[in-house]
């Protein structure tokens, strides 16, 4: 997008700036500041030291602060170009230094970092404050806004210009001098929360470690044991295995350790991190969040802060929320009791009287898998090195949209990372992907996709997007690769699902790229579908040491075991969407106990039975408290409601790869926010998305059953 003079003669003056009150080289060209001329217009990682981020910061918020004052003093009448397209356009050079610190500072953090986050966070919080509560931007804002009907917008510009409005409105501009000076003290504190809490999150991670003894790895398969003994030899411990609260470390011990013990001591260590009343404990910032959120809320009309984050996107109330939850809880509990019993039956002659515990279910499920399916995890995985499973994704994208992919020479912030350029059909440059695959203790546990460079438009040319995909998969072990589960395979198919999206945009105006929260998890989950096709993995589950196809029977395997644990891993999924929504829902004006209150809320309430935790408890529940997420954990399950009947419309055609419905599928992705997120659902779909295809994924209902008409 074109930006303003200001902006221009603003960062000439900035370009080359002085670091020695930062700790940095004394005049020395900042290269956050300066044009990128890397290949493909990647940051330039291997220029940037840690002391250039907070000098970047305080430049990009000034010349963001000329640009607004070049908007606020227009002499001309509001307009929407001179207003709301001058205001989309400003903070282009902000958003580019905060999207490259802190998408680095999640995925290879130190404590440098840490501190430079803890700094700038609150003063991002002000400055945006600054610019959303001025009360002459918004005068200017308000009059295009309510002129709007006589101002020749199209349909584009008349959503942006919504969008801006109501933007303004959820930042406080209709708010007194006094209620938004409360408003951004309140916005500070829960910057440096949010800050705080990741801070315990990543220590508590980094503090816990399983030191085991050779004789206490009885189970366990050896390429278990040679990562175990890799990860200990790399923090000097010889001759010892360690464990840690890393999915790639933790759910493979759940699975194979026979040693009961063992098992309790390490999940006992996940589901207690941060919860020890020790200096990592999160109980304290958490309800320091929860009354800082309330008074927000209150502050903005809202009653809850559910309220308040849910009248924003699709579900638009927490009562349309719980009513999507709870029509699932109830056939997910039931299934996940039934999957008890026959586990508490293979379990009898092992634990006798002794009651079956949470730290239980992921091994005897895999006995129980072994037993009715003849399936077992370690063998599947020999099939899934990463090398096979990333030449898949980029084959169904091949297949769906024509797009193809070349090993790119850039910049990497790490080097364990790697770089491809995307190719659109035609051969031109969709843009780039950069995959950090591998935990290491500076990056954050999960999965997650971003964008360093966001697509945009610019002297009437479109700006490449430069996207990340991180991941934590297991390190290749000994002379084998990387070997993937089932459950990292869809991770995989999942998070390109979301680059795919960033990839594909065409969106003219910055304002319009984002979506709804709970549409978002649209386009990535419903590559997960394709994943386990047979016709699929055909083409990309060979085995790493023979080269041999995966085998029919293994296939058919699989399938047969789709909606094996079902229960489990939906009430578990359930359980953390509802204790979310439960708990920001609540006016919180005073300190509660966070514990008591979850075990009230699911225990108590809805009966969730002892053996299943929920999938993240609060004091480690990043994606509500330091990711984004507040009130909004549903969407995962809100957004398969639309990617299960989405795939129906491929399923429809009797081709799985049928290039039409893609290129349908595309123009979807490609449109961002510029609709609301049903509209592009029913643009697509032409209907309204159904239930049924969900349920019966899960295997709650029968197909039959779908189609049975209610009764009356």
């Amino acid at each position: 997008m074109k930006k303003t003079f200001v902006l221009l003669t603003t960062l000439i003056a900035l370009m080359t700036i002085s670091c020695s009150n930062e700790g940095g080289s004394a005049s020395r060209e900042n290269p956050l500041l300066a044009e990128w001329t890397t290949p493909l217009g990647v940051p330039p990682f291997d220029q940037i030291e840690l002391d250039d981020y907070m000098p970047a910061f305080k430049a990009a918020m000034k010349a963001h602060k000329e640009e607004i004052k070049a908007i606020i003093n227009n002499p001309e009448e509001p307009t929407w170009e001179n207003t709301i397209l001058a205001l989309d356009n400003a903070g282009e050079l902000l958003g580019r230094v905060s999207n490259c610190f802190f998408l680095v500072a999640e995925a290879d953090t130190n404590e440098q970092m840490q501190k430079i986050q803890i700094k700038v966070s609150p003063m991002l919080s002000a400055h945006s404050d600054e610019i959303m509560m001025n009360p002459e931007l918004f005068k200017r804002v308000k009059k295009v806004y309510l002129g709007r009907k006589n101002a020749g917008l199209d349909e584009y510009q008349l959503r942006l210009l919504e969008k801006t409005y109501k933007s303004f409105e959820r930042s406080g501009a209709n708010l007194s001098e006094a209620d938004q000076k409360e408003l951004a003290e309140i916005n500070q504190k829960l910057s440096e929360a949010g800050v705080q809490y990741a801070k315990n999150l990543l220590a508590a991670n980094a503090e816990f470690e399983m030191v085991l003894e050779a004789d206490q790895l009885n189970g366990l398969p050896q390429s278990v044991r040679t990562a175990a003994k890799e990860a200990a030899e790399a923090k000097g411990y010889e001759g010892k295995y360690l464990f840690d609260l890393s999915k790639p470390s933790m759910i493979p011990f759940l699975t194979y350790s026979k040693e009961r013990d063992l098992r309790e001591r390490l999940y006992t260590g996940y589901l207690t991190k941060c919860n020890l009343d020790d200096k990592n404990d999160n109980k304290e910032v958490i309800n320091t969040l929860l009354a800082l959120r309330t008074r927000r809320a209150n502050l903005l009309g809202f009653d809850t802060h559910a309220q308040f984050v849910l009248d924003d996107v699709m579900a638009k109330t927490p009562e349309a929320v719980y009513e999507l939850l709870d029509g699932i809880w109830g056939p997910a509990l039931e299934t996940a009791k039934k999957e008890l019993e026959d586990m508490k039956k293979l379990a009898k002659s092992d634990l006798g009287d002794a009651p079956f515990q949470s730290w239980d279910w992921w091994f005897y499920a895999e006995k129980l898998r072994k037993q009715r399916y003849s399936l077992d995890e370690m063998s599947i995985r020999q099939y899934f090195s990463l090398d096979n499973v990333r030449l898949g994704v980029f084959g169904l994208c091949n297949r769906l949209y024509g797009i193809t992919f070349s090993p790119a020479k850039v910049p990497v912030y790490n080097p364990e990372c790697s770089a491809y350029q995307v190719f659109d059909a035609d051969g031109t440059t969709l843009g780039v992907v950069i995959f950090d695959f591998h935990p290491r203790p500076s990056k954050g546990f999960g999965a997650w996709c971003g964008s360093y460079v966001d697509m945009s438009i610019k002297d009437g040319k479109r700006v490449t997007p430069v996207v990340t995909v991180v991941c934590n998969f297991p390190r290749p072990v000994g002379k084998a690769p990387s070997l993937l589960s089932i459950d990292d395979v869809e991770t995989f198919f999942h998070e390109f699902g979301h680059a795919l999206h960033n990839l594909f945009a065409q969106v003219p105006y910055k304002g319009l790229s984002g979506v709804e929260r709970d549409f978002v998890e649209l386009p990535s989950q419903i590559m997960e579908n394709w994943a386990m096709e047979p016709e699929l993995l055909k083409t990309y589950a060979i085995h790493y040491q023979n080269g041999s196809v995966i085998p029919n029977h293994l296939i058919k395997r699989i399938q047969k075991s789709a909606l094996f644990n079902q229960g489990f891993m939906t009430t578990e999924l359930l359980a953390a969407s509802l204790s979310d929504l439960d708990i920001h829902n609540l006016a919180v004006t005073e300190p509660i106990d966070i514990n008591a209150f979850e075990r009230k809320v699911l225990n108590e309430q809805r009966g969730l039975i002892e053996e299943i935790a929920p999938r993240y408890r609060y004091t480690y529940f990043s994606h509500i408290f330091d990711g984004g997420y507040s009130s909004g954990y549903y969407s995962y399950i809100w957004a398969e409601v639309l990617d299960k009947d989405a795939y129906q419309a491929f399923v429809e055609t009797g081709n799985l790869f049928d290039r039409e419905t893609a290129a349908r599928f595309r123009t979807l992705l490609e449109m961002g926010g510029m609709k609301d997120g049903m509209s592009l659902y029913r643009d697509f779909r032409g209907a309204d998305p159904s239930r049924d295809a969900l349920m019966i994924s899960r295997g709650f209902i029968t197909p039959e059953e779908a189609a049975a008409p209610e009764e009356k």
